[in-house]
């Protein structure tokens, strides 16, 4: 139902995993370069969300490299072999914005933790953290994916980065990148200081882990990341436990007016190009950190494993994809993508939601009906209840009777009766895993004259 939204980037995965078959060197490439073709509009946020991944994935990034997996230290990012490299990656772009992280890096010689924000026509902001040095972190920039010199990276203090959780920011607009450690700038870009190379064009946001020590490698990624990985030592996690977005721009869709690749081509479809920039700078800033510790050595450009970058190599397009999430859905600030008009954003998880069939509700085979309803991460789910009539015992209650729920974790759960013409909410039962509906069980009383009594069975 929704696959539509994310066609662009199934291909990119696609792509993706062909690459990364290869023992090529890392290089950024773009489906399509909007500098030398007309493209696809990309998909804008035009907002502010704030992910909490401890509360589990979100529909609004989009797996590669393998499945992250998540819990109480949020979305866990695993390299235990030759090929790992976990990422998400968001299915929108901002058009100048901030991007605030909150993640515990991965330890190990040729590990490589990343953040990056990256465009069609391949500008670039990065922040990597190498496993080999826990207190250091580079920040690095490209534009246009011009990777002839590598003289933009520095290595900045990021003490304790793999010992706890610490908040990396990168604000950027359309003057100067700002990039923070725990509430410290530790560097700052100006446009004019960039020599022609500096970011402006409608970013992804992505982040992930890699083994840039890997023998397929080239020789000078495997220097770069402080390889080779031994990976008889992992395996090796780096976890995220939020990303907070905002998009300094507004609107559903941005599209290239020419093929400048300049922030002043940008076009937003139903918005406008700075309208959210009062927001720039809002960081609370602590301190200013010294100068880089060091410039960094050559650099892969896409701070990501090879061929994991944007897409495939720059060409024509050969299929449109969506410019906007489908008509009917909207954006939630925590980062889901539900239906229009949802009257919670923040959904409980399905086994303690009160499902109300109505009186429309299609009755299915052997006295079954359905119901459509939405899952804690905005997916579509359907409950399938019983609704054959009641039956009693010698003693007056209700019979039991079995309730299945059809979702997609296929849950199914025991009642204590039903009612063809109410259902209650379903009630967790904790540990069993099991939902119980309730239902009011009536007795038949003699003595003259007919009485109901109403008992509630749990």
């Amino acid at each position: 139902m929704v696959s539509p939204v994310w066609r662009r980037v199934a291909a990119a995965a696609a792509a993706a995993a062909t690459l990364l078959s290869s023992t090529a060197s890392a290089q950024t490439w773009s489906a399509c370069n909007p500098t030398v073709s007309t493209c696809p509009a990309d998909t804008a946020l035009g907002m502010t969300i704030d992910v909490e991944f401890t509360q589990g994935e979100v529909n609004s990034f989009v797996a590669s490299g393998g499945a992250p997996t998540y819990g109480p230290d949020g979305a866990t990012f695993t390299v235990a072999g030759p090929g790992n490299a976990p990422q998400l990656t968001s299915v929108f772009y901002i058009m100048f914005g901030r991007v605030e992280i909150t993640m515990k890096c991965a330890p190990g010689a040729g590990i490589v933790s990343t953040l990056v924000l990256q465009s069609d026509d391949l500008d670039e902001i990065d922040m990597e953290w190498l496993g080999a040095d826990g207190n250091e972190v580079q920040t690095n920039y490209f534009g246009k994916g011009q990777t002839t010199t590598y003289n933009r990276g520095q290595f900045n203090p990021a003490p304790n980065n793999q010992a706890g959780f610490v908040t990396y920011t990168i604000d950027w607009t359309a003057d100067r990148i700002i990039w923070y450690v725990g509430g410290t700038a530790v560097r700052t870009l100006l446009f004019n200081d960039a020599a022609g190379q500096y970011p402006q064009t409608p970013m992804q946001v992505k982040f992930g882990a890699w083994s840039g020590g890997d023998s397929a490698n080239a020789p000078g990624t495997i220097q770069w990341a402080r390889g080779p990985t031994d990976y008889s030592k992992g395996p090796f996690s780096m976890s995220v436990k939020s990303v907070l977005v905002s998009d300094y721009s507004t609107g559903k869709a941005y599209t290239y007016g020419d093929t400048s690749g300049t922030w002043q081509s940008i076009r937003s479809d139903g918005g406008a190009i700075n309208a959210n920039k009062g927001q720039a700078g809002s960081v609370t800033v602590t301190a200013s950190a010294s100068v880089a510790t060091q410039l960094s050595p050559s650099i892969p450009a896409g701070g990501i494993a090879p061929g994991m970058s944007t897409q495939t190599k720059s060409k024509a397009p050969t299929a449109t994809s969506d410019t906007t999430i489908p008509d009917g859905w909207t954006m939630t600030p925590s980062g889901k993508i539900v239906p229009a008009g949802s009257s919670s954003t923040n959904r409980p998880a399905l086994s303690s939601w009160a499902v109300w069939p109505s009186a429309s509700s299609p009755s299915g085979p052997e006295g079954l009906t359905t119901v459509t309803t939405y899952d804690g991460r905005g997916f579509p789910t359907t409950l399938t209840m019983a609704t054959q009539a009641k039956s009693y015992d010698s003693q007056g209650f209700v019979v039991s009777a079995t309730r299945t729920a059809s979702s997609s974790g296929q849950q199914t759960g025991s009642s204590s009766g039903t009612d063809s013409n109410k259902a209650a909410p379903p009630v967790n039962n904790g540990a069993t895993g099991t939902t119980t509906v309730p239902r009011l069980a009536f007795a038949l009383m003699a003595g003259g004259s007919l009485l109901g009594f109403c008992f509630l069975l749990l």
